[in-house]
């Protein structure tokens, strides 16, 4: 049987939001089988549970933004992605602030985070959203779908006008089936571009960005002192966040992700739209190992 995961003791780290630049402190925390990754302030009263699910997503500008009520917790993407990479079906997040840590901007922190904190097996079958017809959703230029196929497969497509970007490819295809989350998505890096950076931090959003934890161009370059990770990072970063927002399912998917231009919003409307059609998913489980879909199969091996 392919069994749900989770961590196996609590692990703690602190860091600064992005968008708030406000510190706060995060804690993960094992979670009973079937009770799937929820997300608590632990600075409010009373304490609400947040589920990680499509649902419950408020906002979309530049992060996903979960919220119940007065509760709200924001960019918890590159949390998601993370887990989702190590196929983390179970997870307590709490958290002292509003806005999940950017760490260096990608996953590699909680990367490192869960692995630290150990992977235990749970005796339940892992459960599934599989895709069983095209679901798309568009805006303008922009698309978002998702395609039947048995494994999972994401197709990206950026297209930036960006002297540094042009040296970069902005299409990239990734199929774990043939490799893992871990080697090619996990340390690639936010980005953005400093001509936006006031605009952003009038609205509220990018009080905490520097060099540190993401990608900067001016009109020219790159500012950071340090190579890219990923010859096509940025595209890759885009595919990381992909990942994150397609996590808030609420299980993992078992199909093939098509985007041009995509970002937050689309994504979960496309969630929300394939939730409306019943006929185009069903909810599996796989018995034995060797009938999985092999990008799951080689995401298991790799973490245990």
């Amino acid at each position: 049987m392919l069994k749900q995961q989770t961590i196996t003791e609590a692990i703690k780290t602190v860091g600064i939001g992005l968008h708030s630049g406000n510190r706060s402190n995060l804690f993960l925390k094992p979670a009973p089988m079937n009770s799937g990754i929820t997300f608590v302030r632990i600075d409010q009263e009373p304490q609400i549970q947040i589920p990680a699910k499509a649902e419950y997503v408020s906002d979309t500008r530049l992060a996903s933004v979960l919220q119940i009520g007065d509760s709200r917790i924001s960019t918890v993407e590159h949390l998601l992605s993370a887990c989702a990479g190590l196929g983390i079906d179970n997870l307590l997040v709490e958290i002292d602030g509003e806005e999940i840590p950017i760490m260096d901007g990608s996953a590699a922190s909680f990367l490192f985070l869960i692995q630290s904190a150990g992977l235990s097996t749970q005796n339940a079958a892992r459960k599934f959203i599989k895709i069983k017809k095209v679901i798309e959703v568009s805006d303008g230029d922009k698309l978002a779908r998702l395609e039947p196929h048995f494994g999972f497969k994401l197709d990206f497509t950026i297209d930036f006008n960006h002297p540094a970007l042009d040296k970069t490819g902005q299409r990239c295809v990734i199929d774990f089936d043939e490799t893992t989350y871990v080697k090619e998505i996990g340390r690639a890096r936010t980005f953005g571009f400093a001509h936006e950076v006031e605009a952003l931090r009038e609205i509220g959003l990018a009080r905490g960005g520097s060099l540190d934890n993401a990608i900067v161009l001016d009109e020219h370059r790159i500012l950071n002192n340090e190579e890219l990770r990923y010859e096509d990072e940025f595209v890759r970063h885009k595919i990381l966040d992909a990942i994150g927002d397609l996590y808030l399912a609420g299980h993992a998917i078992i199909g093939a992700y098509v985007a041009e231009k995509s970002g937050h919003a689309l994504n979960n409307l496309l969630l929300r739209k394939l939730f409306a059609d019943p006929e185009a998913y069903e909810i599996v489980s796989f018995d034995h190992m060797s009938d999985a879909p092999l990008a799951f199969q080689v995401a298991t091996e790799e973490t245990n």
